[in-house]
């Protein structure tokens, strides 16, 4: 074997995947066909939930470092243009704030971290220079993939870089190539679901003295998003140097771009256009996740509409459940269940990720379908016509911004690897409610010393032992020692903080390399080698 994983694609979720296999000592090969990471903006924020898995890589400091400055806020306005008056202000916290509420709350109901905003030609290669460093890792941009053949023992890629045409032999491929993914197509796996719901054009300016100027007479003032009531679509976006904005807009050329760009602003500004390419809406899932020795994750597997921000997010997810689930399978300790778990337990969150999508798209289009001509009169009627918009974008515009359950509160169920229960609380997109019902993310708590409860738990499993199982010592050697000798990555800590026991609700809790509760209880179960079994992906 060349190399354990071939990874293929160097987006954020291929650079991530990659990220975590090294972290954990795998053998890994990344090729991109860019030969270097494309300066497009793509994404442009790390949600809270992406935001705790970098912290568990070592990356959040660096990651925010590199964005957006913490002090600017998240605001997201509908206007006319940005020297007028806005119709609505939707106010949402800087980084700033937000780390400064989440250090106030204990209840468990937020996440250990802030959002952040940074744009994709900023987290490309960042990550990129972090990858390079990491001596189990091959970088091999420039390198096109053309096919693949998989047999029992492995996969033979055959790529193309600046030798020529050469094959990669690893034991796994991932295909982490987007949208158009060509280890999709050649697996034959489709996506299905709503395709071309809508045609804009994306466009990147450079404007140096827009951000100082807000606001703008009456206009609006810092902030994320700048919504144009209009009947385009027109979508202004802040970047995380403030110097860059990306515009969308329905229009047909680029030149109109340019045009849509100086109406949007409103005031003759300087500025150049680096790019602009068309892009079409769609809401698609893949039929399957894997095949074979092959499996997809990122856009590769879904396509989503950016509102609510859950494609690429959603792909960072992707990338952290197959890394250590690889990691264990290459190992020798995981079981024929632990890969099998990456389809069952990431196609339906991504199922319910284009579901939130949909949902979020669905209240743009509410408050764009009050849009009436004569918005702009100077008259009782344009007066009513701004009034009603805004007072529908007041409710609709939110689903796009708050979030904050489908990035936290996913709950995997009927895994393979979880000791699943029937029933369980409701997944809900727009609220968080902290559990730890089997399947769901471990909450945050801050521990009596200060620090995170997440920070204490290892890179592999963890028991949890909590209030009167860490005071009096409970023994739990029946499920540590079959853990141990099965090779599994095991730490046992000991928390005996009130808050910690209060939110948790049970003694015991066993915790995945992911964060994600395996089980629950408050004495050991009756038959722990079972538990075991389903842990690590041996149960029938």
């Amino acid at each position: 074997m060349d190399t354990d994983v071939l990874v293929v694609g160097g987006g954020p979720v291929g650079l991530t995947l990659a990220i975590d296999l090294g972290r954990r000592g795998v053998r890994c090969t990344l090729i991109e066909q860019k030969a270097e990471p494309a300066f497009l903006p793509k994404m442009e924020r790390c949600n809270a939930r992406t935001m705790e898995m970098y912290r568990r890589m070592g990356l959040s400091a660096q990651i925010r470092a590199a964005g957006l400055r913490e002090d600017v806020p998240m605001d997201v306005y509908v206007v006319l243009a940005m020297n007028e008056r806005p119709l609505l202000r939707l106010p949402y916290p800087s980084v700033a704030q937000a780390t400064a509420h989440i250090r106030a709350t204990t209840d468990g109901t937020e996440p250990l971290e802030a959002y952040q905003l940074i744009s994709q030609y900023t987290l490309e290669p960042l990550l990129k220079s972090v990858l390079e460093q990491m001596p189990t890792v091959r970088v091999r941009f420039g390198c096109e993939f053309h096919a693949f053949e998989q047999d029992s023992q492995g996969v033979t890629a055959t790529v193309h870089g600046a030798g020529g045409t050469e094959t990669i032999r690893a034991r796994y491929l991932v295909g982490c190539d987007g949208g158009g993914s060509a280890v999709r197509k050649q697996t034959g796996i489709r996506l299905r679901g709503e395709g071309d719901l809508m045609r804009l054009r994306q466009a990147l300016f450079h404007c140096d003295e827009l951000f100082d100027m807000l606001p703008i007479g009456n206009g609006p003032g810092h902030g994320r998003h700048y919504h144009v009531a209009d009947d385009r679509a027109t979508f202004l976006i802040m970047q995380d140097s403030t110097r860059h904005w990306t515009l969308h807009s329905r229009v047909e050329t680029d030149a109109e771009m340019a045009d849509a760009f100086e109406r949007a602003v409103g005031v003759p500004v300087a500025y150049e256009m680096l790019s602009c390419q068309p892009w079409r809406q769609n809401l698609l899932l893949a039929d399957r996740y894997r095949d074979g020795r092959v499996f997809l994750a990122g856009d590769a597997a879904h396509l989503v509409i950016p509102t609510g921000g859950l494609g690429m997010n959603t792909g960072i997810g992707d990338a952290v459940d197959l890394s250590w689930k690889l990691a264990g399978t290459l190992e020798g300790w995981g079981g024929p269940g632990l890969l099998n778990s990456y389809e069952v337990e990431r196609r339906q969150v991504g199922d319910r990720n284009v579901g939130a999508s949909r949902y979020a798209s669905m209240g743009r289009r509410a408050w764009r379908s009050m849009y009436r001509p004569g918005i702009r009169d100077a008259s009782p009627a344009g007066a009513a016509i701004r009034r009603d918009l805004a007072r529908v974008a007041d409710v609709e515009q939110r689903k796009t911004n708050e979030m904050i359950g489908a990035e936290l509160g996913y709950r995997y169920v009927g895994s393979p690897v979880i000791a699943d229960v029937p029933g369980g609380p409701e997944h809900l997109f727009r609220q968080y409610v902290p559990t730890t019902w089997p399947g769901a993310r471990l909450p945050h708590v801050w521990l009596d010393d200060g620090t995170a409860m997440q920070d204490k738990l290892s890179d592999g499993y963890t028991l949890l032992k909590l209030g009167s199982a860490a005071r009096e010592g409970i023994n739990t050697d029946g499920l540590e020692r079959p853990l141990r000798d099965r090779g599994v990555p095991l730490e046992t800590v000991s928390i005996a903080d009130e808050v910690a026991r209060e939110v948790y609700g049970y003694d015991l809790l066993l915790v995945r390399p992911d964060l994600h509760v395996v089980w629950r209880g408050n004495q050991l179960p009756e038959e722990p080698l079972a538990l075991v079994d389903i842990a690590i992906g041996n149960s029938t």
